[in-house]
Parts: structure tokens; C-alpha cells; sequence
């Protein structure tokens, strides 16, 4: 007996020293693993730090109009974002400037599909209690990005606690990352882009490349920018509205279509170039999803508009009238057909009206003076 324990004494320690050793190896692995996790969450925290956090807007200063449950528990199914291009000649500057870009974007939490409508920026609109009724994109000039949340929210019956800021900068960088976007320029708009081109490379530091003839061109960065900002051909403001989205929609399907890699050096070089108030675990957790979202249909706001040259704020877009359009942009946005708007709405609705003489007409269904 005693010679089999000796002889089995080294057998159990070798069995032992092999599982300790195989252990080691499982921590080790679980230790590396651990560690990769940390530096990509570091890496990711790193390049989130690029972007200018802004204003984190705090939901007790905004401004809701929306009380019923039924239509809260319609809009929690979607996350709504305002998008603002800045036109302040100035980059980096994001507490004010003209919001020449004015969207609303909504993603529908379960499908992942986003829409995008834009609020034409000569909207006539009560942008705030003190500064009373102006052009929608004299809210940001006037109040920064909490000021545009709130005219945004407060005349279209939406409950935005965020947004992103982009300029000129942003827009460049991020299309001459992605290696440009493709887009059919007509004779017009090819006669028109060589002097916001000039202006735009001016202000970004970029090289300038004319344009000369209609075309299916692959826009660089400058020239991309300078289409988007394109407003005197024949539908004007509204025809720059849809130059803005095409070139999102350009850019999206680029991005989605990309490597790591590009998507790497796209955060480098766009992120120190935006300003938004999620937080980094907001980012991420949107950024989770990013290659599941869709881009779905896009509009412009109001559907049926009148011009006007209104006293104290000049040549503006008048919504006729804002209450049946803020109908029709919930049913865009969010797919409710049944949507009523807020007293609110139909208060400034009625005022809008009778400073401008602008009503509905119920029967025809057209806009009458």
C-alpha cells in the first residue's frame, strides 16, 4: 500500500500542476479578453471626445406642448433629433449663428428607419415668448441650440431633447473622407456652384474645384457643400432643402457601405467639427445600431405654404395653415394618421393667420388670401 501511495503521489502532482497550468492559461485568455474590451471602449471614448458636447439640454427647460398619454406613447416609440447646419462664417462657433439647415429627425426604435423632414428656414414661426414671431432660423442666432429645440417643439407639437450642430467644416471633411458623393448637377445649378465653391474652400481651407457644365459629377467635399448651399434656381429655398438631403442621403449610403477603417478616419476628422448634447453613452448606444438604420422618405416643411412679405420680418414661408400642416408632418414622421394638434399649436396657428391674411381653404383644399 505504501508503495502505490509514493508511486501515485508524483501522478496526482503533475495532474494537479497541468490544471493549474490550464487554469493560468483560461485567466490569461479571460485577462486579454478583458483588456481588449477596455481599450476598444477607451479608443471609443477617445474619439468621442472629439466632439464638442455642447449643451446638454436639460428636459426641464425645454418646452412641451404634448400632454395626452396616447400621443407620448406614440412618440417614445421613436427617437426624434434636431439637425442644424450653421451658416455664421465663423467655424467652430456653435452657441449662435443662422441655422440655414433646420431638420427633424426620426428614428423609428424598432425598425431602425430614419426620415427626415426640413423646416424651411424662412418659416414664419413664434421662436419665442420674448422675441415673438420671426424666420425659423433666427431661433439659434438668438438662443443657441435650447432656443431652436424649443421653437421646434413649441410649433410643431415635437418633444426634441437633442441635438447635432454641424458646419461647413463638418460637411467637407466628412465627404471628401468617404471619397466623395455622386450627384447629377443641371446646367442651372452648374452655373450657379463656382461661387459658393470659392466661399466654402475659403472658409474650410480647401482647394477649389470649378465646375463648368451640367453633369453627373463625384462632388469633393467643397463642392458638395457649396451644391447644398445652392439657393437662386428655379424653386429656391425649397430646391436647397433637397440638395440637403440628397447629399445626406448621399453620404449615408457611402458611410454604410464603408470599412472600419474609413469609418475610423471619418470620426477623426468630422467629430472636432460637431456639436451635440448626447452624452458618450448616448453616442455609443446609438452608434450600437449604426449599420441596422435605413434612410427612409424625406420632406420639406410646411406641405403647402404661402410667400410673404411680412412686416418686422421680411420675405418669409407662411405654413397655411400651421395646424393642418403639423397634422400632415405626424403622419410623415411617426405615421399617425389620427394625430390632433395641441391648443398651442392651433393658438399660434390662428395668430399666424391673422397677421397674415393666409387661411385654409376647406374647400378646395388650397391656400386662399
Amino acid at each position: 500500500m505504501a508503495t502505490t501511495n509514493k508511486q501515485g503521489a508524483p501522478g496526482r502532482k503533475k495532474k494537479s500542476a497541468r490544471k493549474r497550468r490550464k487554469i493560468k492559461v483560461i485567466v490569461f485568455i479571460i485577462e486579454i479578453l478583458i483588456l481588449l474590451v477596455v481599450l476598444a471602449a477607451l479608443y471609443v471614448s477617445l474619439k468621442m471626445e472629439k466632439i464638442d458636447s455642447g449643451l446638454k439640454i436639460d428636459k426641464e427647460e425645454l418646452d412641451f406642448n404634448i400632454k395626452l398619454p396616447e400621443v407620448e406613447e406614440t412618440l417614445d416609440q421613436y427617437t426624434t433629433i434636431a439637425l442644424f447646419g450653421l451658416d455664421n462664417r465663423s467655424n467652430g462657433n456653435f452657441q449662435s449663428g443662422n441655422s440655414d439647415v433646420i431638420m427633424v429627425a426620426s428614428i423609428n426604435n424598432k425598425t431602425k428607419e430614419v426620415k427626415l423632414a426640413s423646416v424651411y428656414r424662412d418659416t414664419y414661426l413664434n421662436i419665442t415668448e420674448d422675441d415673438g414671431y420671426r424666420k425659423a432660423n433666427a431661433a439659434y442666432n438668438r438662443g443657441g441650440p435650447r432656443q431652436a429645440i424649443n421653437m421646434l417643439n413649441t410649433n410643431l407639437d415635437l418633444n426634441i431633447t437633442d441635438y447635432v450642430a454641424v458646419d461647413f467644416n463638418a460637411v467637407a471633411r466628412a465627404v471628401d473622407t468617404l471619397g466623395g458623393v455622386e450627384i447629377e448637377l443641371t446646367n442651372q445649378e452648374a452655373s450657379l456652384i463656382n461661387g459658393y465653391i470659392d466661399e466654402v474652400a475659403e472658409l474650410t481651407g480647401k482647394e477649389a474645384n470649378h465646375l463648368w457644365s451640367g453633369g453627373t459629377y463625384n462632388l469633393d467635399g467643397v463642392q458638395a457643400t457649396a451644391y447644398a448651399r445652392i439657393r437662386y434656381t428655379a424653386g429656391s429655398d425649397f430646391k436647397r432643402t433637397e440638395r440637403q438631403r440628397l447629399v445626406i442621403q448621399k453620404m449615408v449610403e457611402k458611410a454604410l457601405a464603408s470599412d472600419l477603417g474609413t469609418i475610423n478616419n471619418l470620426i477623426d476628422e468630422v467629430f472636432p467639427y460637431i456639436s451635440t448634447s448626447f452624452t458618450n453613452l448616448e453616442l455609443l448606444d446609438l452608434a450600437k445600431d449604426a449599420f441596422s438604420y435605413s434612410l427612409g422618405e424625406n420632406t420639406g416643411f410646411p406641405f403647402e405654404l404661402e410667400a410673404k412679405d411680412i412686416k418686422n420680418a421680411g420675405d418669409c414661408v407662411v405654413a397655411v395653415d400651421l395646424a393642418s400642416n403639423v397634422d400632415q408632418l405626424h403622419a410623415f414622421l411617426y405615421e399617425n394618421e389620427e394625430y390632433e394638434v395641441s391648443k398651442t399649436v392651433q393658438e399660434i396657428s390662428d395668430h399666424i393667420v391673422e397677421v397674415t391674411g393666409l387661411a385654409r381653404d376647406e374647400d378646395s383644399d388650397n391656400a386662399a388670401e
